[in-house]
């Protein structure tokens, strides 16, 4: 398999500018043990081959847990996740995947006691942002592992 285009040769403007929004929420210390997570779970939900690569890989070398990582797919049923992280989970799902009627209010209620209202502006901000680009990445079929080496990624010493 071989990526359909380049999107960062045809369009690197917006491409720039997609990686600096992404980089200003990634790199926020309040998401630090959670942002890993959130990114894995919406690239699974969407069938982003390249970024759960790429997630797992960036997890594993800030220190992350393999079995964690595992257990993201399952984490309803895994007692591996803090009432915080089962949060943000639950939240990533409802924003990657939107009910028909909107995000339940019980919903909201429940996430805002765990992330204070900046933090959940944020959070759901960082949440569009890997939604984003799981979508260019399955439109274009990036390959998995194809920018290892430009992102750093192989120092996770995954094959």
């Amino acid at each position: 398999m071989s990526q359909r285009l380049d999107y960062f040769k045809q369009s690197p403007q917006a491409s720039k500018k997609f990686v600096e929004f992404s980089m200003l929420l990634t790199q926020k210390p309040q998401f630090a043990d959670i942002a890993h997570l959130i990114m894995l779970r919406a690239s699974q939900i969407n069938g982003c081959a390249f970024c759960v690569d790429m997630h797992v890989k960036e997890a594993k070398i800030h220190g992350e847990r393999e079995l964690r990582l595992h257990h993201v797919a399952v984490w309803r049923e895994s007692p591996l996740f803090s009432p915080r992280e089962r949060a943000a989970l639950e939240w990533t799902e409802a924003l990657t995947q939107l009910p028909p009627h909107g995000v339940p209010d019980a919903l909201f209620a429940s996430v805002r006691e765990q992330f204070p209202d900046r933090e959940l502006s944020d959070l759901s901000f960082l949440i569009i942002a890997i939604n984003g680009w799981n979508r260019l990445n399955v439109a274009f079929q990036a390959v998995p592992g194809s920018s290892d080496e430009l992102f750093g990624l192989d120092k996770a010493n995954l094959s």
